[in-house]
């Protein structure tokens, strides 16, 4: 979709966003980020192909001035993940679902050709079945889940030939950003093992879906750049490897130099979760390229370069104790 050159990118300060809008920039779009900035603001500076808003999507008026001028949206904002929304569930509502309807009509009304949804493989819910494509039943646990689900169809039912709609579902990403998160799964047993040469794991057996943040950067880059009949109202999954929580923990252990204590433990969530990213490289091409273990190796990385500090308590790179910390209502 070579028309799409200005793009505003909600959530755009965040984990992924900031990778993202980076390679936005290297590519020449003119980009807008509108976040909150609770954790900062680690977007590159001097671009004049950058514009940034300190603002939240449940400002409707705002958000709507945003959108004006606008090609594409790739909209990221959300309280992530289901400890930090059950911190505070009506907060939660409001943001990530209250808003989505409102914000996708307002797209539409203000000419924007392309809605991107960033939604989660948690919509699946657990399945026993070996591959769960796209196809798959929707049994969401959560709230979080259940309210990605919710907005997934409220895209869908928006679009039309001038408003393309799709709907991406991650895996869970791991691997270093400048804005980094050290409360996602790959992240955080890499961070205990550099740190305390311990791993503990819960469980073990438990399955987990996969992607290199670098990976998920390109997926929405290139389903922005596609071809509107291939995108239009369609649904991916963007994951890589499905590892057991013990094999990402041996994983780790291989890759740190010092000697890791393993500590098992016994979990009463056994659940596992798991998804089939077949369709995106059937569809589009896209396949990643980067593995789990270069995530790993690209944090030992920062680790030893020192790019971040007190990374077992700074609540910095962690979602739930920097809402905890703020407050937001």
């Amino acid at each position: 979709m070579n028309e799409i050159k200005k793009i505003l990118v909600t959530g755009g300060a965040g984990y992924v966003g900031t990778n993202l809008v980076t390679e936005l920039l290297k590519n020449n779009y003119h980009v807008t980020v509108y976040d909150l900035m609770i954790y900062g603001n680690k977007l590159p500076e001097g671009k004049s192909n950058l514009k940034t808003i300190k603002g939240d999507v449940r400002d409707q008026r705002k958000l709507e001035q945003s959108l004006k001028g606008q090609d594409a949206i790739i909209h990221l904002a959300c309280i992530s993940n289901d400890p930090s929304f059950e911190l505070n569930p009506k907060l939660g509502q409001e943001i990530n679902f209250d808003c989505f309807e409102p914000l996708v009509k307002a797209s539409k009304n203000n000419g924007v050709k392309q809605f991107i949804y960033a939604s989660s493989s948690s919509v699946y819910g657990v399945k026993d079945t070996p591959d769960v494509t796209e196809d798959a039943s929707l049994e969401p646990l959560t709230d979080y889940s259940k309210f990605k689900a919710k907005c997934e169809d409220i895209l869908i039912s928006n679009t039309t030939n001038n408003f393309i709609g799709t709907v991406i579902r991650p895996a869970t990403v791991c691997g270093f950003s400048l804005r980094q998160r050290l409360d996602l799964v790959v992240n955080i047993l890499t961070n205990l093992a550099y740190h305390k040469n311990l791993i503990k794991i819960f469980g073990g057996s438990q399955l987990r879906p996969n992607i290199h943040i670098d990976d998920m950067v390109r997926s929405y880059i290139c389903v922005l750049n596609a071809k509107k009949k291939l995108i239009q109202d369609q649904i991916f999954n963007v994951g890589f490897e499905n590892y057991s929580v013990e094999k990402l923990a041996l994983m780790v252990k291989k890759n740190i130099k010092s000697k890791i204590n393993l500590e098992y433990t016994k979990s009463d969530d056994n659940r596992s979760y798991h998804i089939n990213s077949n369709k995106i490289k059937k569809v589009l091409g896209f396949k990643p390229i980067k593995s789990i273990e270069e995530a790993i190796q690209d944090l030992i990385s920062a680790f030893e370069k020192k790019l971040f500090s007190n990374t077992l308590s700074n609540e910095e790179y962690f979602n739930i104790k920097k809402m905890q910390k703020i407050g937001l209502k």
